[in-house]
């Protein structure tokens, strides 16, 4: 792993390096550097290491004058205040301030991917991705305080880091039948730090299992007998017997690469408390109703058809307290909720808006989320678990294009000198169009491309295009800060064609606040003065109207 992260935490360490042929230029000083909070710090330390009799007393490398890894541990203890504050710490944590990678906790036992074929095999793809493209993945046994260190039967070690070095698709057989029948079995190859005690199940050492593999793909893997702490597993066995992972991606942002890059946003943040419930930004999680919207928001857009989104929501590190009996991590979660196309100010209540996915509440300093998220615009919403409590937190948001992620302060529209003039809203009105059904055939196979256009007062969101189909679901918010709420909002179904596109039918809203908020099936009906005329087809949607504009 030091290898990994070296260009990352130990800056110019070919610099740094001793030289024999130059003693002189030895300064007895280190330079490192982590990443804390979106930033890179320097941290300076001298050489002198924590020892007894000779023998350093914490981290060493089997190398006797190699002391890359005992400096690093001094520099890290150093940065958390001291060596007791990294004592029982996250290995997930740890990689992140050394690489600035983007770590997402997997719990293996609760997932079960042993049970299941199909997801045990996405794992191991995602599992590859992450090891090919230099991310570092560590994994652990749960354990009571009694079994830590603890030896199973197995041969493994429970409440203890392995490292991952090396996730592969090994080729069974022999000579050339084995690329003939291109029969592959997925390993995965772990290091106990302790540099001994070894799996001394399958695909063990010496295990028969490697009878199955030819000398040449065997020298590959570079398959040694020996108690050097590093050895293979079947993945199946993998998932089975470990129950936690943590995975740590190394996001690549560049332009200049073969590689998947990622659009990245991080923004800095904070709960803080206010006795003005709009001014709030600590409401707690979801199961606070009254105050769960008072929490920061920060509003992004999927622009492509569908899009993978990863979200990191990292709360400041607290072990540097630990020496004074705190620095407890804060219980933290988020949700993410698909809102309003055209939404622009903060969202003060849940309406129609749906919840995409939340996360689990955990006192974890990082809490990840990934998820496959359809076109249109989404609301994260980081909160603690409680309301009233305090703390920093930092959001990264990955997506394949921009997201245009950003945090939402207004609560509605501003105004301003030309208000007077221009008009300034008096209601705001949220419609929901849910779908259509019934809708006339436009194609020869007996179907539609049909897609929705909710307008007023001069402004309209547009729905993606829903193919071959004549009963569709748009599943498209909008909402309309309104200065002349007489004027009707009106909801039209088309046809998306190469040509020209086809009017499929429209309703025509009042928007009035004593309509009703309940869901409705609506006729369509034909546009100007025909348009008390049906025509083929209904609608389903539900409008909301109120006369405060914070209501929504």
């Amino acid at each position: 792993m030091l290898f990994t992260v070296k260009p990352f935490v130990i800056p110019d360490w070919k610099e740094q390096e001793w030289d024999s042929k130059h003693p002189e230029n030895y300064a007895g000083i280190f330079h490192f550097q982590f990443w804390v909070f979106g930033e890179w710090v320097d941290v300076v330390v001298d050489d002198r290491l924590p020892s007894i009799n000779g023998e350093l007393i914490y981290c060493h490398s089997k190398v006797k004058n190699e002391f890359w890894s005992a400096l690093l541990e001094k520099a890290y203890a150093k940065l958390s205040g001291c060596y007791e504050s990294l004592d029982g710490g996250n290995t997930g944590d740890a990689v992140v301030d050394f690489s600035g990678a983007v770590a997402e906790a997997i719990n293996l036992e609760a997932e079960a991917f042993h049970k299941d074929q199909g997801r045990m095999d996405k794992l191991f793809e995602d599992l590859f991705k992450v090891y090919d493209r230099d991310g570092i993945i560590s994994c652990s046994i749960k354990a009571s305080p009694s079994e830590i260190e603890a030896r199973m039967a197995c041969g493994l070690v429970k409440g203890h880091a392995y490292s991952v070095t090396s996730v592969k698709k090994v080729r069974l057989g022999h000579g050339l039948i084995a690329y003939f029948q291109n029969e592959t079995i997925p390993l995965i190859r772990m290091r106990n730090p302790w540099g001994k005690i070894e799996w001394n199940g399958a695909w063990s050492d010496s295990s028969a299992e490697w009878k199955k593999v030819g000398s040449m793909e065997r020298n590959k893997l570079g398959i040694t007998v020996e108690d050097d702490g590093e050895f293979w597993m079947e993945f199946r066995d993998w998932c089975k017997y470990f129950t936690d992972a943590d995975v740590c991606r190394l996001i690549n942002t560049s332009l200049l690469t073969i590689d998947k890059t990622w659009n990245e946003v991080m923004i800095l943040g904070s709960w803080t408390k206010n006795a003005e419930p709009l001014r709030n930004r600590c409401g707690g999680c979801m199961n606070h109703k009254q105050t769960f919207l008072q929490n920061p928001q920060y509003l992004f857009e999927v622009t492509e058809e569908v899009d993978e989104v990863l979200i990191s929501l990292q709360q400041r590190d607290m072990k540097i307290h630990r020496r004074i009996g705190q620095g407890e991590n804060l219980t933290i979660g988020f949700a993410v909720f698909k809102v309003e196309l055209n939404r622009k100010y903060r969202m003060h209540d849940i309406i129609t808006q749906l919840n995409v996915q939340t996360t689990t509440y955990i006192n974890a300093r990082t809490v990840f989320m990934r998820a496959m998220l359809p076109k249109g615009r989404y609301m994260i919403i980081p909160s603690t678990f409680k309301p009233e409590t305090l703390g920093e937190f930092m959001l990264r948001v990955y997506t394949n294009v921009d997201s245009g992620c950003r945090e939402l302060t207004e609560h509605q529209p501003r105004m301003t000198c030309w208000s007077k003039l221009t008009g300034y809203p008096v209601a705001v009105s949220q419609i929901y169009v849910h779908g259509a059904e019934g809708l006339e055939n436009q194609d020869r196979t007996g179907g539609a491309d049909p897609y929705v256009i909710v307008s007023c007062e001069g402004s309209s969101v547009r729905s993606t295009v829903k193919a071959d189909t004549v009963k569709p679901v748009f599943d498209t918010r909008a909402i309309f800060y309104r200065k002349k709420p007489t004027k009707p909002i009106t909801v039209e179904v088309w046809n998306s064609n190469a040509v020209k596109d086809q009017f499929l039918g429209q309703v025509v809203l009042t928007g009035s606040v004593k309509d009703s908020t309940n869901p409705q099936r609506l006729q369509l009906r034909k546009s100007g003065r025909a348009m008390a005329d049906e025509m083929p087809g209904s609608i389903t949607l539900r409008i909301v109207t109120s006369t405060e504009l914070t209501d929504m």
